[in-house]
């Protein structure tokens, strides 16, 4: 019987990375504390956060396949939130700005079934250019990333303040590393290619 797929998110951008596997899913968000320990590395914390997800929502639906997600983005030391007003994410891009930045995206699968744990966090690291006032405010009133942390959206015209971007898995950028999730399923016995065929 094929098992109950869970994303332990409400971000849509995930959902949405998700429904690209054509695997049927659930979505049930997990309600965690998404604060930083002393001292922890932004790596560190894309890591525990998507394993702290994934385990609050496996612990409620015995037997499915639960998907845990985190994504920490950074620059000159300085974690990059979501700014949630025009007013903040132009500031954002402002800072961030001629500089480089970094985005830890973390993965975790836990299988009900055997009790497996996958965990990974996958980087990527990009450079925007630079820009001016104007320019800066006119994509934020386009693209309102306002619930986007770094206040851009690279699947939208956030591609268009880049120089470059250096990435294993692009979807890292996006918040889910989808290589990486893909070669977890396979390994717990759910292959996208196999299930998608079967599906057509």
């Amino acid at each position: 019987m094929f098992p109950m797929i869970i994303l332990a998110s409400g971000s849509s951008s995930r959902r949405i990375l998700l429904e690209r596997l054509r695997l049927p899913f659930e979505v049930v968000p997990a309600d965690v504390d998404e604060t930083p320990l002393p001292a922890e590395a932004a790596a560190e914390l894309a890591s525990r956060l998507s394993l702290v997800k994934a385990k609050v929502v496996a612990a409620r639906y015995a037997g499915a396949l639960v998907i845990g997600s985190d994504q920490v983005g950074e620059c000159r030391g300085r974690r990059l939130g979501k700014p949630g007003t025009a007013q903040g994410a132009e500031e954002q891009l402002s800072f961030i700005q001629g500089d480089t930045v970094h985005f830890y995206s973390g993965v975790t699968l836990i299988d009900g079934r055997t009790c497996r744990t996958w965990t990974a966090v996958e980087h990527c690291e990009l450079r925007l250019r630079a820009l001016d006032r104007g320019e800066i405010r006119r994509y934020v009133a386009l693209d309102q990333p306002l619930a986007s942390a770094g206040a851009f959206l690279a699947e939208s015209l956030g591609s268009c303040l880049f120089e470059w971007l250096r990435a294993d898995d692009p979807t890292t950028l996006l918040g889910m590393p989808l290589i990486r999730l893909c070669a977890f399923l396979r390994e717990a016995g759910v292959d996208p290619l196999a299930r998608s065929s079967d599906c057509a």
